[in-house]
């Protein structure tokens, strides 16, 4: 008896009890990588986002658990960044969504999990920026490094030793790299 496998919606996933932990590609489940390090940079990224975002009132940070259905060549997929980033003035209404979030980002960061393949980074990463992220930070926290790959096609390395800013999408943000990752021992 052959088994006939099971294509999931953006509806299905959000219905799911543990809907978090997934994001879809074609059709299919796929489980994010996340381990204790890669969370709590995640996290701290989050707060250094949202306490500029509060300040300024330019925009809205979503967590690891916002899923985006903004991919046109791919009606059904869901991505979920570990933290992103949408303008003030781009979101219906300037409000949130219930459900997915039906625009691409501004601003999408993934943060590297020891068990995360380069391919799967890199796919990612190609679809945001097809999708119209403006950048995405790719964080990885063994290095203590962020690479940033834009919509104009210029990547930019920083160590923990540099300063990022958040350009023409974050006028005025800025913080240490070091900031980002958990002091050392």
């Amino acid at each position: 008896m052959s088994r006939v496998a099971t294509q999931f919606t953006p509806d299905d996933l959000l219905n799911l009890p543990d809907e978090v932990n997934y994001e879809l590609v074609d059709g299919n489940l796929v489980e994010r990588n996340m381990g204790g390090t890669s969370s709590w940079v995640a996290m701290q990224i989050g707060h250094l986002l949202l306490t500029f975002i509060q300040r300024t009132k330019s925009g809205f940070v979503f967590g690891a658990d916002a899923g985006y259905v903004c991919f046109p060549d791919a009606p059904g997929m869901v991505r979920k960044p570990d933290v992103s980033f949408i303008k003030s003035g781009r979101l219906p209404g300037d409000l949130t969504p219930e459900g997915h979030i039906p625009i691409a980002p501004d601003l999408a960061v993934e943060v590297l999990s020891p068990r995360d393949l380069a391919y799967d980074i890199e796919r990612k990463v190609e679809e945001y920026l097809k999708a119209g992220v403006r950048e995405v930070w790719i964080v990885n926290p063994e290095r203590r490094t962020v690479r940033i790959q834009r919509a104009d096609k210029t990547v930019q390395s920083l160590s923990e030793n540099d300063t990022i800013t958040g350009g023409n999408i974050l006028p005025g943000f800025s913080a240490a790299v070091s900031e980002f990752f958990p002091p050392r021992n």
